[in-house]
C-alpha cells in the first residue's frame, strides 16, 4: 500500500475517532459551563431532601433549590451532610444544632454542606469530583459564579478537601429561620418543583443579594464545621 493510501486511511480513522468523542466532549462542556441564572420568587418551603440526592437522614432544604441540587447530584458523586438547620413547625429541630454561626444561610434552608459519596476524611482520590465541583462553582477564590452566594472550600478555614464543601445560594435578605422572598437559581429541565412567577409588583432593577463577607477565612464559620454530623 502506498504512503498516500496509508495517510488517507489514518486520517479517516482519526476523523471517526474524533466524531465518536464529540458527544462525550459536548456533555463535559455542558456540565462544566457557567449556568444562566434566574430569580425564583414565590413562597418557599422547607422540605426533606429527596432520595435522588444522597444525604444524611432528616436533612431538609428550601424546595426552590432542589432542582439545582438534583442537577449537581446527577453529575457529581456528592453526599449532603447538612442543609436547613433550625426549628420546625412541629417543635422538632432539623439539621446539625449548633454547627453554624449567627446569620448562616443554613438557617434559611439555602445552603448545603457536601462531602464525597464514598466517605473519606483524607484529601484523597475520593475528593477529586468534589474539588471539581468546587472549582466549577468558584473558579477564582472569593468570586463564586451565580447563583452561588458563597463557596467554602480550599482556602477557607474549616472547609476544603478532606473536610467539606459549602454551597450557599444567592437570596433576598431574610432573618434567621425565615424563608427568603426570592432565591437565585439556574433553570434545569427536570425542575421537580413548579416554576414560580414574579410578584405583580416587580422591582425596578434586579434584586441584590444580602451584603456580607466575600468569603474566605472571614466567612469560614458560615458553613458546617465537620464532614459528618457528630464529628
Amino acid at each position: 500500500m502506498s504512503h498516500r493510501l496509508l495517510a488517507t486511511a489514518w486520517a479517516r480513522t482519526l476523523a471517526v475517532f474524533a466524531l465518536s468523542l464529540a458527544p462525550l466532549l459536548a456533555i463535559c462542556a455542558y456540565a462544566e459551563a457557567a449556568p444562566v441564572t434566574r430569580v425564583a420568587y414565590g413562597t418557599g418551603k422547607i422540605v426533606p431532601i429527596p432520595a435522588s440526592i444522597p444525604h444524611a437522614e432528616g436533612d431538609m432544604i428550601d424546595q426552590r433549590i432542589i432542582p439545582n441540587l438534583r442537577w449537581i447530584a446527577q453529575r457529581y458523586p456528592i453526599y449532603v451532610t447538612d442543609g436547613y438547620s433550625g426549628p420546625l413547625p412541629n417543635g422538632e429541630h432539623a439539621g446539625c444544632d449548633g454547627c453554624h454561626v449567627k446569620n448562616s444561610d443554613h438557617y434559611n434552608g439555602l445552603a448545603v454542606d457536601i462531602v464525597p459519596l464514598e466517605p473519606s476524611s483524607k484529601c484523597d482520590a475520593h475528593w477529586t469530583a468534589i474539588t471539581r465541583l468546587a472549582l466549577w462553582a468558584e473558579p477564582e477564590q472569593n468570586k463564586p459564579r451565580p447563583p452561588f452566594r458563597w463557596v467554602g472550600y480550599d482556602g477557607d478555614a474549616g472547609h476544603g478537601c478532606g473536610n467539606h464543601l459549602h454551597l450557599s445560594w444567592n437570596h433576598a435578605v431574610a432573618p434567621m429561620f425565615t424563608l427568603a422572598e426570592w432565591v437565585e437559581v439556574f433553570p434545569v429541565s427536570f425542575t421537580g418543583v413548579k416554576p414560580v412567577t414574579a410578584p405583580k409588583k416587580k422591582p425596578n432593577s434586579a434584586p441584590k443579594a444580602p451584603a456580607g463577607p466575600p468569603g474566605g477565612i472571614a466567612q469560614a464559620s458560615t458553613g458546617g464545621i465537620s464532614a459528618r454530623p457528630g464529628d
